[in-house]
């Protein structure tokens, strides 16, 4: 790299760009982003078609979603923030809370992102290992804690490899936190959880855990990734801070809208993510058939855990026209997508699974 013309953070020159999932050709399966297959719905479509007056500010608060929202969760207007995707607000949090010298705790493979957090705001990024399913070794994490502790990121399901945290595990994890430490619980793929014994940040909320941030996205479930409208439900006091860091106006018009129809066809949507999940499940113990050990799948993906060879292997997805999600050194993630790639990701998976 050629000398830069001014005077950079070394931590953030040397810091990678977030890397989105490789996009598909006309004729190939995207399976790389955890994206919804699904088109919107019409009534989504014709709401967004309403806002778009490009002209004009939205209104930066977003008031009508955040009382929506507000409501479902039985909290205040002020105790709902909504931004550009739930991991605007994960950044938002993390220079609200750390700087030089703090930490910033989370379970690793998690979401690409959350290392970035850390050296964004100048903190320090501390990384438990998954467990041996892939999922949060919650007591590791807890052990972790220090008094540079400023924010701990639990994220269920675990994106990319697939396991939740338990309520009763997320309980006992909290009871050995210090209650001046921000909690970031991370549902971005909540709607898609069938597991009964999955903790529930609405649950979290109303037991009264004033240091407990839920993150939750539209992007996901109601298929509004393209718009970018994600919510934080928590402390008004947390929140009003993350406010403050956040890019003003950052929340289009549309966007709103679009969330506000997607509430209104609520039912509709959500019988598309139990469709979701379905194809999951069976891809999963299909994947399992042919020799993959693959994760408790939670989210609207399941989890190659190749190691070393995940780019050979994410390679022989794509010369079959399926864009999957390398990691390297640990797995692939490939998204549930259409239902017609979903043979044809079990004969490649097949063709490469361990010996």
């Amino acid at each position: 790299m050629t000398e830069l013309p001014v005077r950079i953070r070394p931590e953030i020159a040397a810091l990678p760009a977030y890397k989105q999932g490789k996009q598909a050709g006309a004729e190939a399966f995207k399976l790389s982003s955890n994206e919804n297959p699904f088109p919107p719905l019409p009534s989504v479509i014709a709401a967004v078609q309403t806002a778009i007056a490009v002209n004009r500010y939205p209104d930066a608060s977003s008031p009508r979603l955040r009382a929506r929202l507000a409501e479902r969760f039985g909290v205040s207007d002020d105790a709902v923030h909504i931004a550009a995707g739930s991991v605007s607000i994960l950044f938002q949090l993390a220079q609200a809370t750390s700087g030089p010298g703090d930490e910033i705790l989370f379970s690793w493979r998690s979401f690409e992102a959350y290392p970035s957090l850390a050296t964004v705001a100048g903190a320090t990024a501390v990384t438990v290992p998954n467990d041996a399913a892939g999922g949060h070794d919650l007591d590791a994490m807890a052990d972790a804690v220090t008094d540079r502790t400023r924010m701990i990121i639990v994220c269920s399901p675990n994106n990319p490899t697939g396991p939740v945290v338990t309520q009763a595990g997320f309980d006992a994890f909290l009871a050995r936190v210090p209650a001046d430490v921000l909690v970031v619980l991370d549902e971005a793929y909540a709607e898609f959880v069938t597991d009964p014994d999955a903790v529930s940040g609405a649950a979290v909320l109303a037991a009264g855990h004033p240091h407990v941030v839920v993150l939750r996205t539209f992007s996901k479930a109601y298929g509004l990734a393209g718009l970018r409208v994600g919510y934080a439900v928590g402390d008004p006091r947390i929140l009003a801070a993350a406010r403050s860091t956040g890019i003003p106006l950052s929340v289009t018009a549309a966007a709103e809208e679009a969330a506000l129809a997607s509430l209104d066809a609520e039912d509709e949507l959500l019988e598309r993510v139990r469709t979701l999940a379905g194809h999951r499940d069976d891809l999963a113990a299909r994947l399992r058939a042919t020799g993959w050990d693959v994760p408790e799948a939670q989210g609207n993906f399941v989890w190659l855990p190749a190691g070393e060879r995940a780019l050979d292997v994410a390679a022989a997805f794509e010369e079959a026209g399926l864009i999957v999600r390398p990691f390297a050194g640990d797995g692939v993630r490939i998204s549930i997508g259409e239902h017609e790639a979903l043979d044809t990701i079990v004969q490649v998976a097949a063709s490469v699974a361990p010996r």
